[in-house]
């Protein structure tokens, strides 16, 4: 009976294996339907675009022969010239030309946060490769491929045919217009100072028709949305696929549907890991926070539920996470948390996101004062924790007899509203400043253009950063790039990467830490976790004065050191990892 029983086993797995090789063979055969297609469309548009512009140039140049022939009564000589010309055509002639397809996966492509700079300055770094401006491992720049950088033994002929002949496609749940492309570059450009090459041919494969996958569920939420991505994207890849699929979103379960199903290489950059070690110790530890509510905090049982359930989808993202060719994250404390979960995955780079800290750095720091406003950047999201900023801004305007009160401190939030939900958020800390007494000490501006944020980092003072084990913290950079005292948080990308030089104002030895020479160990802002210690670091960097000479040196040393965050640094580190990668290959 036991044999029979292990029998019957040993036939179902095989019967479910080969069944499994059937289907992905299957839909491999398929989807490689699809990208073959595409790249005969590709090849079509070419040719006839060609043929266009070579009957333009004819026409062009039968009406300039008459006209010479009548001058000149040269004949032969203006047939020997325009046979020349037609020669040049064609040697320039690219029937390959968007051919090598790289999708890139970011559903909510124009929204206007940190996520879709990344977006779209990646998208302008791969029309510069494409250009010929590719950095070598050596450090230098190829920018054709007899251009004199000794880089054609480092750099693959296949992966330069492969730069030249690149197109994009970006799938999106935003709804099809007839000036949907020319609109949402404008926006890019307007929004971020972002302009993508002309060279650069970009597609975009709507999908709003499933924009509902993306719909969030009140129940087993990191499942369900997983789900809903590996949909959205089974339906992306069967309009166009790919020969590289990129995801920038951090929807790594995406990953098993283009590479295993669509056999695309897979490459993706991740601003927040989906699951952590963190996010297990708050549940292990009972701690209520945004994503684990007080109801399960307290009660034993459910705490142990919700465990198991963390740990089985963390084995299983730390599976389909594996299977990346080339893995970017945004900083040393992603990557952290990354490694230990992706455990099976090669190399894990990262690549600083780009800050735009040119258009603020030349902005003054002492010529006019700053001042006594704190500013605060981000959007309107639970992680945040915009709370936590109100309720210290709270408690600075009590202190010492609310002497900052005097002052005329303001605070003002800065962020962007995605939505209804992000709109009930905003209300629901607007009714927190009243409740705090501080509403009219406190302005909420959502969704303005750049101009209006860069105005406010012109004039403030402090800056001022909640989020609890922020990924990264561009808004962290960019008002520390203004002149901005920053009070971040003492975790994530801000501890790791950013203010890692942080002021102590505990310290006698502040004064002659800070000079105005801002040497090497000069400190680049302040790092905080509750409402006291955010409270007194605001109240020291004010009670100091905009032009104190310990002030003047954390805003030039924090300015300094939000250099290595640049858009050229991005630009740089972002074509040589990919160009050095199996992507391209």
């Amino acid at each position: 009976m036991d044999s029979l029983i292990l029998q019957l086993t040993y036939a179902a797995l095989s019967a479910f294996l080969l069944t499994f090789i059937l289907i992905v063979t299957q839909c491999r055969h398929t989807f490689q339907q699809i990208r073959e297609a595409f790249v005969v469309y590709q090849r079509q548009c070419n040719v006839d675009a060609a043929a266009s512009s070579n009957g333009s140039s004819s026409a062009d140049g039968s009406s300039n022969n008459n006209n010479s022939n009548k001058k000149r009564g040269s004949k032969g000589l203006n047939q020997k010239k325009g046979s020349k010309s037609a020669a040049t055509t064609n040697e320039e002639f690219n029937q390959d030309e968007g051919t090598f397809t790289i999708g890139i996966f970011h559903p909510n492509c124009s929204s206007g946060g940190g996520g879709e700079r990344v977006l779209w300055k990646a998208i302008e770094a791969l029309g510069e490769m494409k250009e010929g401006k590719i950095p070598t491992r050596r450090g230098k720049m190829r920018r054709d491929d007899s251009g004199g950088s000794n880089g054609g033994g480092v750099i693959g002929e296949d992966r330069l045919r492969n730069c030249r002949n690149l197109s994009v496609v970006v799938y999106t749940v935003d709804e099809p217009s007839v000036n949907y492309q020319r609109d949402l570059l404008k926006h890019v450009c307007d929004r971020f100072a972002i302009t993508i090459p002309s060279s650069l041919s970009i597609n975009f494969v709507h999908l709003h028709e499933e924009k509902y996958l993306l719909n969030k569920s009140k129940r087993l939420t990191m499942v369900a949305e997983s789900l809903g991505t590996m949909r959205l994207a089974w339906h992306a890849l069967n309009k166009v696929t790919p020969h590289v699929f990129i995801d920038t979103t951090g929807c790594a379960f995406t990953f098993f549907v283009a590479k295993v199903l669509a056999g695309c290489k897979v490459g993706t950059y991740i601003h927040y890991p989906t699951i952590s070690t963190d996010m297990l110790s708050l549940v292990w530890e009972r701690r209520p926070t945004y994503n684990n509510t007080s109801r399960i905090a307290t009660n034993p049982i459910v705490t142990y539920v919700k465990l198991i359930y963390y740990t089985i989808f963390a084995v299983c993202y730390g599976l389909v996470g594996s299977l990346a060719d080339l893995t970017m994250v945004n900083s040393t404390w992603t990557k952290g948390h990354i490694q230990y979960l992706w455990r099976l995955a090669g190399r894990v780079h990262v690549v600083f996101p780009p800050v735009d800290t040119k258009s603020v750095k030349e902005l003054p720091i002492s010529n006019p004062p700053r001042e006594n406003l704190i500013v605060s950047i981000g959007q309107f999201r639970p992680e945040k924790d915009h709370s936590l900023q109100l309720k210290a801004f709270a408690s600075l305007l009590e202190m010492y007899d609310g002497a900052m009160e005097q002052s005329n401190v303001k605070l003002v939030l800065i962020g962007s509203c995605r939505g209804e939900d992000d709109q009930q958020r905003v209300d629901q800390l607007q009714k927190l400043a009243r409740e705090l007494g501080v509403q009219d000490s406190v302005e909420f501006v959502l969704n303005q253009p750049y101009p209006v944020l860069r105005d406010y980092l012109r004039r403030a003072s402090v800056g001022i950063h909640t989020m609890w084990n922020e990924h990264f913290g561009i808004g962290v950079v960019e008002m520390m790039a203004a002149g901005l005292v920053t009070v971040a948080h003492d975790s994530g990308g801000p501890k790791s990467d950013i203010i890692v030089r942080p002021c102590d104002f505990k310290s006698v030895n502040l004064t002659s830490a800070t000079t105005a020479t801002t040497g090497s160990n000069s400190p680049t802002g302040c790092l905080a976790s509750t409402v006291e210690e955010y409270a007194t670091a605001m109240y020291e960097i004010l009670k100091r004065g905009a032009l104190s000479e310990e002030t003047l040196a954390i805003r030039e040393s924090g300015r300094i050191a939000a250099e290595r965050f640049s858009d050229d640094v991005f630009m740089s580190s972002f074509k040589e990892t990919m160009i050095s990668s199996t992507l391209f290959k």
